[in-house]
């Protein structure tokens, strides 16, 4: 990183409001250019000199573009860290740049907002037959046996189930569980669970309606959480695994069944997946960002998509703050 290009780099009034909206979450560059009001060819223009300046970092996902900070004030390249230290300070202390970046956000949450009601009117029409829709996409069998092997032979204490959709993982895992927890915001998706799930015994399941990005419990009352074909549709996958380890107790395990990184781009449209599925990479990062620490994955290839199984222990905050720190410098390296 060079100091003349990053300043180069900063002197834009565009190129700081993007710099601002990526210090909070990784964003697409088609979002960008809606929120900033501009063409996607000009952002993009800003895009590629932030990047060129080491300020941001591109990852390419089928047909979409996502665009994220490589800089924090905790990271360990030292200009990167004076730079983020500086943008922060100046949205505290620039009364016009502070309302400029908080209108920014505003536009940014109410698109995502929409986007999001799109997923769950799809979700609510579908139903009744979501069972038959996932089995197009993954050999069910096959992946739950193997996430059951994966999430080991003990007690799985009390279970979260993320995302229950119908109710089939909660229905499997509550054998081996305290007590389980079924969450999933769409009501019409709830109905169909509880008439699968009416002859487990009285009291040992629950189900909640809420959102996986703010989940409506404690800290950490659960000792599993579950992620069942369920963060491919996450806007911000990051902030859902950060509720996941906020409800996690400490050593407990969270597991995620999902799409390895594939570019089934209509499966954006046609399913109103917001993610084309994930790269260890990206969900090692994703895990140790969230404060839990890998500990073992396995592929299923499948026909078109291969499924993957991530697991995962939460740490300790001390020992979740120096797995961040480290996977910060490898990013700044």
């Amino acid at each position: 990183m060079r100091l003349e290009e990053l300043l180069k780099a900063l002197a834009d009034p565009t190129r700081l409001r993007i710099m601002r909206l990526l210090a909070r979450m990784e964003l697409a560059v088609g979002e960008l250019a809606q929120v900033l009001g501009q063409s996607q060819p000009r952002v993009s223009r800003h895009v590629r000199i932030l990047c060129d300046a080491g300020l941001a970092e591109r990852r390419k996902e089928g047909s979409w573009v996502f665009l994220r900070s490589a800089i924090s004030e905790h990271g360990a390249a030292p200009l990167g860290a004076a730079a983020a230290s500086m943008l922060a300070a100046a949205e505290m202390d620039d009364a016009a740049f502070a309302a400029r970046c908080a209108e920014d956000r505003r536009y940014f949450s109410a698109i995502r907002a929409a986007r999001q009601a799109g997923a769950e009117a799809y979700f609510e029409r579908h139903a009744g037959d979501w069972d038959t829709l996932r089995s197009l996409h993954s050999p069910d069998a096959s992946v739950e046996e193997a996430l059951a092997a994966m999430l080991g032979a003990d007690s799985l204490g009390s279970l979260l189930d993320v995302g229950t959709g119908t109710g089939r993982m909660a229905e499997l895992f509550a054998p081996r569980a305290r007590h389980v927890t079924a969450l999933d915001k769409s009501p019409e998706m709830l109905r169909v669970a509880r008439a699968r799930l009416d002859k487990l015994p009285a009291g040992s399941i629950d189900l909640v309606q809420g959102d996986f990005t703010a989940l409506p419990f404690a800290d950490a009352p659960f000792d599993t959480v579950m992620f069942h074909q369920v963060l491919h549709y996450a806007l911000d996958p990051a902030q859902v695994l950060g509720e996941a380890a906020r409800v996690t107790r400490q050593g407990g395990q969270v597991a995620i069944v999902d799409f390895a990184a594939h570019d089934r781009e209509e499966l954006r449209e046609r399913h109103a997946h917001a993610r084309l599925g994930f790269t260890d990479e990206q969900m090692i990062g994703l895990l140790a960002g969230a404060g839990f620490s890998g500990e073992a994955s396995r592929a299923l290839p499948g026909q078109p998509l291969t499924v993957k199984i991530w697991t995962a222990r939460k740490l300790a905050k001390t020992q979740a703050a120096a797995a961040r720190q480290s996977l910060e410098r490898e990013v700044g390296q």
